[in-house]
């Protein structure tokens, strides 16, 4: 069975401690549609963006969302959490089945700087198997910018990416054909889920393996319930994207190589007369 429901919760949240909120909003989504097999959140959502709220993990809000998964027997991605170790925070997201357990936890490779201060990336892309369905992968956010991220994750065989976000800016326009172009690029489904409130400006978008646009919020709060058909990525995997591009293989046969990708990156001139990567003068 290829079918797979996911509903993607748009909270409406002020900065504040929300996990309370997190777990009434799960139950209520749950009971409208009793079908759904996984439940997704926006990033940070639990406590806003304050690193002062950034625990260890396994920790205190993780454990408290493996018991709210377990007692709904639900798939559950909670957004991301800052995650502290030693001296270092990572924005992090845990990926908990229905049995309450932590298969996966994956850290924001690119941090928002010079925004996002004080917040170390991660190093390792995360896939995880879902038995009889398919695969999944994360990113988060700022993550989507960055294109080679979601090929990676493609490239790991992710047939569908799962993409907390939490933004408020103006640039949420861009991100909307981000998440469509990303999902184009990798003929992939790409699940772009915002905050909304004081947290963000809402309009999630998921997106389908051939650049449709399944759903595209708008700015309040809202629940997204949708059904993923994963044979259906295999198929425009294998037939081209509207049966004529097959990126993918073109891609994967390709006898160029590619400077950008060799090693630790070639050195680029024109990527060293960018300049430092600091906050923006007056």
């Amino acid at each position: 069975m290829s079918l797979f429901s996911i509903a993607a919760l748009q909270v409406d949240l002020p900065y504040a401690d929300n996990r309370d909120r997190l777990e009434k909003e799960t139950a209520r989504v749950l009971a409208r549609f009793p079908w759904v097999q996984m439940v997704v959140f926006p990033e940070l959502c639990s406590f806003g963006p304050g690193l002062s709220f950034a625990e260890a993990m396994p920790g205190p809000t993780e454990n408290r969302y493996q018991a709210l998964a377990k007692k709904h027997s639900v798939w559950l991605i909670p957004g991301s959490i800052y995650e502290r170790v030693g001296e270092d925070i990572f924005n992090t997201t845990p990926v908990i089945s229905p049995e309450g357990e932590v298969v996966a936890r994956y850290r924001k490779m690119y941090p928002f700087l010079p925004y996002e201060k004080g917040v170390k990336g991660g190093t390792e892309f995360v896939t995880f198997d879902i038995p009889r369905v398919g695969r999944f992968g994360v990113s988060i956010c700022y993550d989507g910018w960055v294109p080679e991220t979601t090929r990676a994750l493609a490239w790991m065989g992710a047939e569908i990416v799962v993409h907390p976000t939490m933004t408020g800016t103006i640039d949420r326009p861009q991100e909307l054909i981000i998440a469509q172009a990303n999902a184009i690029m990798n003929q992939c489904y790409f699940a772009d889920v915002n905050c909304a409130g004081q947290l963000g400006n809402g309009r999630s978008i998921i997106v389908g393996p051939e650049g449709e646009i399944i759903h595209q919020s708008g700015e309040v709060g809202e629940q997204i319930p949708f059904t993923i058909d994963l044979d259906r990525v295999r198929e425009v995997r294998r037939s081209g994207t509207l049966r004529l591009g097959q990126i993918l293989k073109s891609f994967r046969d390709t006898p160029i190589d590619f400077p950008c990708y060799r090693g630790a990156y070639e050195e680029s001139g024109a990527m060293a007369a960018l300049g430092p990567l600091k906050m923006p003068e007056k």
